[in-house]
């Protein structure tokens, strides 16, 4: 059981070194120090010396790889790429091109990030399994078909379209939750209602399907047939046999998105000015802030490894036969 999980986390490790890597080379080969002076400081007729002064400002006037005006150690590592990519694996993110400390900003906005991605996750999964159970146990009926219709137009539906017509019916029109903001306290369920609904109501349509076809594999198997055979409830087959056995593919879906609840949702925070990591990321690309955009895509790859990782050791719990593959 260790052995299996070092060796995930190990691969996990690699993947998160070639991501840096990549990324690295991508945002300082595509843009230079100098693009990224201009773009910062506002256009392209600037004079050399306000880049170098902004460069110096922000450690950009440093080489890339190798210092040879250093011995030693300090020649490696006091460079952009040590400073700027090897320090992320220490959770230091640095300062971002606007001169504000990343990690504070993370810290301050991750709480409103979980507060409506959590409430979303759960309730997601329950109203998925439920609605899937619900469409397995009247297989064939008009209920399974108009449910299977109903989720086919949800899931072809962009949960934009959700956003704006859940923003004009619920606050515009009835004037029951606020159209955007955030607080603290009681109102802040006030605030987060209508987008922990409207997340939910865009997600159920494709998961819903997903799981009932997971139920209905399940349903087919021989162990099912046996247990309906032996006597056993309609009800009991499906919560005792068909839903702990579809365990798998359904931790698949859950437990590796958990870790991405931490970065929010892009659009939703966005438009519900939510202050998360979701809006913080948009900021910063609006404001083409290439170091937190590093920062993020670093985060978000590291706790995406993180729930791959989560997933394969819930796999060994759900299913000991996977530790010896």
């Amino acid at each position: 059981m260790l052995s299996y999980i070092l060796r995930r986390a190990l691969y996990g490790v690699l993947i998160l070194i070639g991501v840096n890597l990549f990324t690295f080379v991508l945002f300082f080969t595509v843009n230079t120090p100098d693009d990224m002076a201009r773009l910062n400081i506002g256009g392209k007729r600037v004079t050399q010396e306000a880049i170098e002064k902004w460069k110096v400002e922000r450690g950009y006037d440093k080489p890339l790889l190798y210092n040879a005006r250093d011995d030693g150690l300090r020649a490696l590592s006091n460079t952009i790429f040590f400073e700027r990519s090897v320090q992320l694996f220490a959770l230091r993110f640095g300062a971002s091109d606007s001169g504000r400390d990343i990690g504070y900003e993370i810290r301050q906005r991750i709480g409103p990030s979980l507060a409506v991605a959590l409430p979303t996750f759960a309730l997601g999964v329950m109203a998925t399994v439920c609605a899937a159970l619900l469409m397995v146990f009247f297989r064939a009926t008009y209920l399974d078909f108009w449910g299977v219709t109903l989720a086919v137009v949800m899931m072809s539906i962009s949960s934009l379209f959700y956003i704006i017509v859940g923003q004009w019916t619920f606050s515009t029109l009835l004037r029951l939750v606020p159209i955007s903001g955030f607080a603290g306290g009681w109102d802040l369920f006030k605030f987060l209602a209508l987008p922990v609904v409207i997340g939910v109501v865009a997600r159920l349509g494709y998961d819903a399907l997903l799981y009932r076809t997971m139920f209905l594999e399940e349903s087919g198997k021989d162990y099912v047939r046996t247990a309906r055979a032996k006597g056993l409830s309609e009800q009991a087959v499906l919560f005792r046999h068909v839903l702990r056995n579809a365990a798998l593919p359904i931790l698949t879906s859950t437990v590796a998105v958990l870790p991405l609840l931490f970065l929010g949702s892009l659009i939703m925070e966005s438009f519900f000015g939510i202050p998360g990591l979701g809006s913080y990321t948009i900021d910063a690309i609006n404001a083409q802030d290439f170091a937190v955009v590093r920062a993020m895509v670093f985060l978000g790859s590291a706790l995406y490894i993180v729930g791959l990782v989560l997933t394969d050791i819930s796999y060994t719990v759900a299913d000991p036969r996977i530790r010896l593959a």
